[in-house]
């Protein structure tokens, strides 16, 4: 209630010193990581911060401020400097805050908080770390060494409040647990990692399991082979996959729209992929990393379809976005505590498939299944897409043998319209996250 007080008065202070409308948010944030590498701890960090910024507005002039110092002068010269910044900048038609019916918030509960994270003892977390190391360094005597591994935990508090009356709060929490073996044969020394990551401190996979999966994919890995150039499907595996959705979400993000800055401009209605492929942006789902109750201007967050079977039906607007393309907000602004707000995702997603992962390989005769890319490399305004990659060999419908050195390309319109099919391993882990997805062909540049 506090940070809401200092908030609200903020908003109310601007608009004493001469601003017509003005938005003051606060963030406050405890952030603890253990890190350890061959059964040593290498590493321990804990942090805190809290900060304000505020953005006001005179008629359509616009400035902003922010500050670490959270006192009733630190707030007032923040609120001067605002002011004095809105003064010298250029008029904007289209700035302002959102419209009053636009404001408000979800009232479900959507689980952003587990206490549990905050009462972990260090001592559990460096033990958790240490714990997974080991599983990995114990599954198989071909893993010889560590890159390390971590465990980490977030504690927030999140407020915003506008001169229109608008004053909200929620508080988040996550932890993760990674590990990272190398695995050596013949050779071949060859990495990877895996991870899990959750908003409930029970929701994270056990130590055990983290270190295993590790270990598996490092393993799978050794001895790769390298291919001829040639075209072939490609199946982007989840953690791939995840890495390519975020390609498209720079592609509808309303800022790139209105600068023409991306090759779906103008195509609301148009089909622009396979009918196999529907992507949503939800902002209400409980638990989830992309989740909350308002976004950074105060607006209710939703649902959004952004693709439905191949068609583009929506982009992602903050307030600003939309009025510069004259559409409505889809509750998309995001921000950090200085300046306007920008545009970021909720959950944004690839709806699952009913085919599993297994049966999607199965039905390949000859392709490549892409386990990590490599400097990937996107042109939102062409489409045009390419990386290095690494992955596993697909022979007669099984994963044959580990493949490197190789680039994939292709052009992200035509990725869109080749998706093929579209698997049911849809795992959250980030706010933006696919199932393995199988795309019919692309250029695969080997030897």
């Amino acid at each position: 209630m506090e940070l809401e007080e200092i908030a609200a008065g903020a908003a109310k202070r601007a608009l004493e010193l001469g601003a017509t409308d003005a938005e003051c948010n606060i963030s406050e944030g405890e952030e603890f990581s253990a890190g350890v590498r061959m059964r040593e701890v290498e590493t321990l960090k804990q942090a805190g911060s809290r900060g304000a910024g505020i953005r006001v507005l005179i008629g359509r002039h616009t400035g902003s401020s922010h500050t670490s110092d959270l006192t009733p002068q630190g707030i007032e010269n923040m609120v001067h400097a605002a002011l004095s910044a809105a003064k010298i900048t250029t008029e904007d038609p289209h700035a302002g805050l959102p419209e009053n019916s636009d404001l408000g918030r979800l009232t479900t509960d959507l689980q952003l908080y587990d206490e549990a994270i905050a009462k972990l003892e260090t001592d559990w977390k460096i033990g958790e770390a240490l714990r997974a190391e080991e599983a990995a360094l114990t599954a198989d005597p071909r893993i010889q060494n560590s890159e390390g591994a971590s465990f980490d935990s977030y504690l927030g508090t999140q407020v915003f409040a506008n001169s229109r009356g608008f004053v909200g709060s929620y508080r988040t929490s996550s932890c993760a647990l990674s590990v990272a073996p190398v695995a050596k044969s013949n050779g071949s020394m060859e990495r990877d990692y895996w991870h899990s990551a959750s908003r409930r401190a029970s929701g994270i996979q056990s130590a055990a399991e983290v270190g295993m999966r590790a270990a598996q994919r490092a393993l799978r890995r050794l001895n790769p082979r390298k291919i001829e150039t040639q075209k072939a499907p490609v199946i982007f595996e989840p953690r791939t996959a995840r890495a390519l959705l975020s390609e498209l979400c720079d592609a509808v993000n309303g800022g790139a729209i209105y600068r023409h800055a991306s090759f779906l401009v103008g195509k609301i209605g148009e089909k622009v992929a396979s009918d196999a492929l529907t992507i949503v942006d939800d902002s209400t789902m409980p638990g989830l990393f992309g989740s909350a109750p308002f976004d950074d201007e105060g607006v209710v967050s939703r649902r959004t379809v952004v693709v439905e079977h191949g068609v583009l039906k929506s982009y992602l607007l903050n307030t600003y976005c939309a009025r510069k393309l004259g559409l409505k907000t889809t509750g998309n602004a995001s921000r950090g505590l200085g300046g306007n707000a920008g545009v970021g995702p909720g959950n944004f997603y690839i709806e699952p498939g009913a085919i599993t992962e297994e049966a999607m390989i199965r039905g390949v005769p000859n392709g490549l299944y892409v386990t990590e890319l490599i400097g990937a490399s996107a042109n939102t305004v062409t489409g045009d897409y390419s990386s290095g990659a690494a992955g596993l060999w697909i022979e007669n419908g099984e994963l044959a043998y580990p493949v490197s050195e190789i680039t994939i390309a292709g052009n992200l319109q035509q990725m869109l319209m080749d998706v093929q099919q579209i698997a049911s391993d849809l795992e959250f882990r980030h706010s933006i996250e696919s199932p393995a997805i199988l795309v019919g062909e692309m250029t695969i540049s080997g030897r």
